[in-house]
């Protein structure tokens, strides 16, 4: 039997004072075993503290995440690329100026993943365009677009259902901040990842998505054509020849990642928009 850590009864503390009341362990109990109680606690401690909804700013919970294809672009996000799970938004000045090109990586990434879920755009403003799509690595097979009355609240409950890997939404109008929450919520239930697509001017409005980055078209000579307007003029021709020379992006909001500008180039040939 192990001998007692306490002083029989009566015996003085090694400083000459008495145990205070309370000092004594419980019958049965030890200093070994508290010393495992408080590794327990520690490690579920941790645990807590790793979940994705937890934010502890720039010590931001590990989260697991799917590179961006950007080099760039991931040395910026935390844990180096899109959140695995969660809601993330993209501001534009109009849609269809090759915003998709951003997501295009990692679509192609989730849609051929063994046992892959859904890939679904819930009310595209245009016809996405499969064979740009396919030559990007998209599985097509893997794609559902889905036609609502009401976007939003399809786009919630596709994300809450936990059917799709990843889920795409247009925000014509500006959604009240709790319905932004509520979209967040429904990511993280379903472990979905979810993209909204809003205007530019939305940047002005606080919004619950763990990810907020704004998007400007760069001309070839790599200027922003979209000094402050928040749309372009229906067919202009200079939207589409910017699209070409790349984009430019701002992270507005980033937990536990950088700030800034960040300028990403491509080819008019590995440009995507939709309605191609």
């Amino acid at each position: 039997m192990a001998a007692s850590v306490l002083p029989p009864a009566g015996d003085s503390h090694p400083t000459g004072d008495s145990l205070p009341v309370g000092d004594s362990l419980p019958v049965g109990d030890s200093l070994a075993d508290r010393s495992v109680v408080a590794d327990r606690s520690v490690i579920e401690l941790a645990r807590l503290l790793e979940h994705p909804a937890i934010w502890r700013g720039r010590s931001a919970a590990r989260a697991e995440t799917i590179p961006t294809g950007y080099a760039a672009l991931d040395a910026c996000l935390p844990g180096k690329g899109w959140p695995r799970t969660g809601l993330i938004e993209v501001l534009v000045s109009r849609f269809g100026v090759g915003e998709l090109n951003l997501v295009l990586p990692a679509l192609a990434a989730l849609t051929r993943r063994p046992a892959a879920r859904w890939c679904v755009w819930v009310s595209p403003p245009l016809e996405p365009y499969a064979p740009a799509l396919a030559a990007h690595g998209v599985a097509l097979e893997r794609v559902l677009v889905a036609r609502a009355p009401e976007p939003l609240w399809a786009f919630e409950q596709t994300l809450g259902s936990g059917a799709g890997d990843v889920a795409l939404a247009w925000a014509t109008e500006s959604p009240h901040p709790r319905e932004i929450r509520r979209l967040q919520l429904a990511a993280e239930r379903g472990k979905t990842l979810g993209v909204l697509f809003r205007p530019r001017r939305a940047a002005r409005e606080s919004s619950a998505a763990i990810l907020r980055i704004l998007v400007e078209p760069k001309s070839p000579a790599g200027r922003s054509v979209v000094p402050g307007g928040d749309s372009f003029p229906a067919g202009d021709s200079l939207a589409d020849r910017s699209v070409a020379g790349g984009m430019q992006l701002r992270l507005l909001k980033s937990r536990g990642g950088a700030r800034g500008s960040i300028e990403l180039a491509w080819t008019a040939a590995g440009n995507v928009t939709l309605g191609s």
